[in-house]
């Protein structure tokens, strides 16, 4: 069964050099379980909704097989938060998930219910974030490399408001089979395609 591994928030704002001047990019797990909303986690930013966020991107989940892949590549070891993402997920192929997906996290009262609405497109500020944690010129051709890796993750609606922490199963509710997938919107750039607010 597939596994939340962590629910990260904001662990700091940090400066950057983008139009908003700050970045919420900075996330690390929560301790314990986690409050969500129609925005998101609670303790977390959205620092550019614009861009980053809303309801139609209230979470980001970023699996353990394309991080350890990414690790492999880049010969460090990506801690959860890593990539900016709200949950670390184990044993989902997020690139093969479909565009309006159901998904619930935890059990019981307290269960969330997520859906699948688009994936994360690479942006400078991601860039600098890489570049920032290993170094090595990483902000030159991050964008690209990360696009061409074809691992961008999934951003998730929330349906039903409740409390995850990491250890909390995946079930996945339903799946429509006509919907393109997050690796086949990814490619194509069919953003037109993806659920908007």
């Amino acid at each position: 069964m597939p596994q939340l591994l962590a629910v990260c928030v904001v662990h700091a704002l940090r400066p950057d050099d983008g139009v908003v001047g700050v970045t919420a990019i900075d996330k690390r797990p929560a301790s314990g379980p986690v409050k969500i909303g129609p925005y998101g986690a609670r303790s977390d930013v959205q620092a550019d909704r614009k861009s980053h966020g809303g309801l139609a991107q209230a979470l980001y989940a970023y699996s353990t097989m394309d991080a350890d892949w990414w690790g492999g590549e880049l010969g460090h070891e990506l801690a959860p938060g890593w990539f900016g993402e709200n949950l670390r997920v184990d044993g989902l192929d997020l690139s093969g998930a479909r565009i309006g997906e159901r998904w619930r996290v935890g059990a019981g009262a307290d269960a969330v219910e997520l859906e699948v609405t688009a994936p994360r497109r690479p942006c400078q500020t991601f860039a600098r974030w890489a570049d920032s944690q290993l170094g090595g010129g990483l902000e030159r051709g991050w964008v690209k490399r990360f696009q061409l890796a074809g691992r961008p993750g999934a951003y998730l609606r929330v349906i039903r408001n409740g409390r995850i922490a990491a250890g909390d199963e995946i079930e996945i509710l339903s799946r429509p089979d006509d919907a393109p997938t997050i690796a086949e919107v990814f490619r194509d750039g069919e953003l037109s395609r993806t659920i908007k607010d």
